[in-house]
């Protein structure tokens, strides 16, 4: 997948949520950008997540996330890759530790621009994330990296308890309770 591809998903994509479909235009727009798979793009760039599921739909793997402290789904820098769906893979790969990670849909799963505050050298900017679902053995042991604080599969009806209201996780475990290529 190059940058080709991913513009020609992101004007087919179409999603049911306003919060989602209100950024999906800044996405297309972005992929014009040379810069915009590399963290140097200062304002934004594009990110890649894996939302991940056991295999039976009743568990999803999230992290706590090192640098921000919130329980989030797996993803990091495109570095430069045009290939989101390899840049999800790796990164679910590198973060958990599993080796039983299979795409379940090469198609965008969801898509999420937030803010990422500011750090030492590095400005607040945004983080254009495209959101691949992955399903993987939960009987797996799982590797923490230096990126995270800890990692858990939560089962689907604790994910609430566990992350407090994050609307972009809410809206993808609904959609995963409510999408048929997953039955």
């Amino acid at each position: 997948m190059d940058r080709t591809i991913l513009k020609s998903q992101l004007e087919r994509y179409r999603t049911p949520y306003e919060e989602e479909s209100a950024f999906i235009d800044s996405f297309i727009d972005l992929t014009s950008d040379p810069l915009a798979y590399k963290r140097e793009r200062l304002e934004g760039h594009f990110t890649a997540s894996a939302w991940i599921v056991n295999r039976r739909r009743t568990h999803t793997l999230l992290t706590l996330h090192r640098k921000l402290g919130r329980w989030l789904q797996l993803g990091g820098h495109a570095d430069g890759d045009e290939n989101l769906i390899e840049v999800a893979m790796k990164e679910a790969k590198e973060e958990s530790g599993l080796t039983s990670l299979d795409l379940v849909d090469s198609t965008i799963f969801d898509l999420d621009k937030h803010i990422i505050p500011e750090r030492p050298h590095v400005p607040e900017h945004y983080h254009f994330d495209v959101r691949y679902i992955l399903e993987a053995d939960i009987n797996e042991p799982l590797h923490i990296s230096d990126e995270s604080i800890s990692l858990a599969w939560i089962t689907f009806d604790s994910v609430v308890d566990m992350i407090g209201y994050n609307p972009s996780i809410l809206r993808m475990l609904e959609k995963t309770s409510k999408s048929e290529i997953l039955l």
